[in-house]
């Protein structure tokens, strides 16, 4: 409270604004002296309005400008003190409501026009037919395209593969876009919209290290065209039992393309104000790009982990989140991974773009795809979704010799395992226990991406080593293998690899 006070004192105390989740009424007064060029603007401003469904006013949903964090009273009605450095007014959708959009691109914002020294914004939302405690969403990772050739595979092959699927849940199915949604080619983001729009369903966006402004001066502005397009960079929602909570960690410190994973004071300061509305105990997803952790630094075994592959500040993040079930979606190293970190899940995403569209696999050789998560009440349950195939497509088997340095091994690779996962194998049909994980490269990750087999502007591309890759060595007599994988929720799947 003293902080908030003080922070008034200066001027400096965000406004909350929500955006219509549908209609939304807008009023503003000018500020008769508004500031110019770069000087820091401290007008205070004031934001008041009301959310409501049909006119009735909706209690206790949270309106955010970016600063602070005010529920609405009894009535729907809420103020905001705020000031010019704002950019959004915002609401936190409460649960079993719809999530505005526009063909599929969430709608929850509305941008505070500059000079502004008083605003009215009312949001209208509408009440979902059913109840959402039981809904799916998908995470997208790093389909960024370069140029159109890319762009029609994401349109022709991906986006489609989305609909089917999401064809199969109810109607309170979305996604998230887990970043780099384009490859630094900001006219591409059109491209981007048309693919959310065939998916059929609405898409939150993450912002990543290709969505940014490469000749800002600073990290404040990197941003400013993926806002211009998708809103807020950082932002919360809820769906049923569970509160999801969407981070900026991409921290740019200076063209070309420098940056690192980094959560600004501002954002946690936030944050910590929007889960302090969060009961205790809730399941709570946070969406960001660059991965909170990784096993890269092990794996590669690393003096330092890279600056721009996890977030430095992340126990912090940890800190914030650990009175509350967590899972982080994240994406950025086109690779499948699980992190664990005390009540914490951290799925890495696989790319929708494979190894940047060179292939169908990414360097680690899971295929190119995107997570699925279906909720129920508190519980999550998940599988990894690849291009092209069925969900029943969750590993890939070699016969001896496809990897080079096992050359008397079967391998797998099970691109979504954790710990919790089963990996066994049968010799003529006989069980021969649990094959033998190690890390390693994937053998058609090696086949398609080492050397100079990929396209000119992408030769750059290597295989990456894994913690998911299983070995086992049959014997001299072995005619028939099967290899069976069983995931976390006693789901199995198997191959079967003649000898």
């Amino acid at each position: 409270m003293f902080r908030r006070k003080f922070l008034q004192s200066l001027g400096l105390v965000g406004a909350g604004l929500s955006l219509p989740l549908a209609p939304a009424t807008l009023a503003a007064e000018a500020d008769p002296a508004p500031s110019t060029g770069h000087k820091l603007d401290l007008t205070p401003l004031t934001i008041k309005g009301k959310v409501h469904q049909g006119g009735t006013g909706l209690p206790g949903v949270a309106v955010t400008d970016g600063y602070n964090v005010v529920l609405t009273d009894k009535a729907g009605k809420y103020t905001l003190e705020s000031n010019a450095t704002a950019e959004f007014v915002y609401i936190s959708v409460p649960r079993g409501y719809a999530f505005p959009h526009t063909k599929g691109i969430a709608q929850f914002y509305q941008p505070i026009k500059p000079g502004v020294t008083k605003l009215t914004a009312d949001f209208a939302l509408q009440k979902l037919a059913g109840d959402d405690a039981k809904h799916t969403f998908m995470v997208w990772a790093d389909p960024q395209m370069i140029n159109k050739k890319d762009c029609r595979e994401l349109l022709t092959s991906s986006a489609p593969d989305l609909k089917q699927l999401a064809a199969q849940y109810d109607a309170n199915t979305f996604a998230i876009g887990c970043g780099d949604l384009v490859w630094d080619k900001f006219d591409l983001f059109e491209d981007y919209k048309k693919a959310v729009e065939i998916s059929g369903v609405p898409f939150f966006q993450v912002a990543g290290n290709h969505d940014m402004d490469l000749t800002a001066r600073t990290d404040e502005g990197a941003s400013a065209t993926f806002k211009s397009h998708f809103g807020p960079t950082y932002y919360s929602f809820n769906r049923g039992e569970i509160h999801y909570v969407v981070l900026d960690n991409v921290f740019f410190i200076g063209p070309p393309k420098k940056y690192i994973g980094y959560l600004t004071e501002k954002q946690l300061q936030w944050l910590e104000q929007d889960l302090s509305h969060v009961k205790p105990g809730t399941t709570v997803v946070v969406a960001l790009h660059i991965p909170v952790n990784s096993g890269d630094q092990r794996r590669n075994n690393l003096k330092e982990e890279s600056l721009g592959g996890v977030v430095s500040n992340r126990a912090e993040l940890y800190r914030i989140l650990k009175p509350y079930t967590a899972h982080i979606m994240s994406g950025h190293t086109h690779i499948c991974e699980k992190t664990f970190h005390e009540n914490t899940i951290e799925h890495t995403h696989g790319a929708v773009c494979g190894a940047w569209w060179t292939g169908p696999i990414c360097t680690d050789g899971a295929p190119s795809g995107y997570g699925v998560y279906e909720v129920s009440g508190p519980d999550v349950k998940w599988f990894y979704k690849s291009v092209g195939y069925d969900r029943q497509h969750q590993f890939r088997t070699y016969p001896k010799g496809a990897a080079a340095d096992h050359p008397d091994d079967i391998v797998a690779n099970v691109w979504n395992w954790d710990p919790q996962w089963k990996v066994v194998w049968f010799e003529n049909g006989v069980r021969q226990g649990e094959m033998r994980q190690q890390i390693g490269l994937d053998p058609l990750a090696v086949q398609l991406q080492a050397g100079d087999k990929l396209p000119a502007k992408h030769k750059w591309v290597d295989p990456t080593l894994t913690d998911h890759l299983f070995f086992a060595r049959p014997s001299a007599s072995a005619r028939e293998i099967r290899i069976e994988v069983t995931d976390r929720f006693g789901q199995v799947y198997s191959n079967t690899l003649t000898v």
